[in-house]
């Protein structure tokens, strides 16, 4: 599977508050959440992102509690990937719980990525080429992605009852 899209880039230790301040957690319709998604840094990243962008980011997304939201509001944005040196790890988790593919690419802050630039992601290949180079990445495998490809943990549960 190739993933192709535009990258959004965010920088280090960007917490679930950041993605989906407090204030917005009153509803549970996933659009309304991805309105406000990452209103603690940018309140008009929902309006750049286009269907199929990526997030390319530094080490520790997703750090602070452990609000499931936040993957949501990313996912419902639009955003098919998010690419990562590294990742809290039950933001990770619920990435592959609600269906949004987190890629671990440790030395993707070195590259001169900026934002709007094209990111392709070969998960099959474990490659993600940009800016003309190809750097290897971690991709969820075996029930991950078994998960990840049912569409999240409900849809998985609901075909393997």
């Amino acid at each position: 599977m190739i993933i192709k899209g535009n990258v959004h880039l965010f920088g280090d230790d960007v917490d679930t508050d950041a993605i989906i301040p407090g204030p917005y957690l009153k509803t549970t319709d996933p659009y309304e959440l991805a309105s406000h998604c990452m209103a603690g840094i940018d309140e008009n990243f929902p309006k750049k992102v286009k269907e199929g962008d990526i997030i390319v980011a530094g080490e520790n997304f997703g750090c602070g509690s452990s609000r499931e939201q936040a993957p949501i509001s990313i996912k419902y944005t639009g955003i098919k990937a998010v690419v990562a040196e590294s990742f809290a790890r039950i933001f990770y988790r619920n990435c592959i719980n609600i269906g949004l593919i987190p890629i671990t690419c440790k030395g993707i802050k070195k590259e001169n990525i900026q934002d709007g630039d094209i990111v392709e992601i070969d998960l099959e290949n474990k490659k993600i080429t940009i800016n003309d180079k190809k750097l290897d990445c971690d991709v969820p495998k075996g029930i991950e992605w078994d998960i990840l490809s049912a569409g999240g943990l409900v849809n998985y549960a609901n075909k393997n009852k």
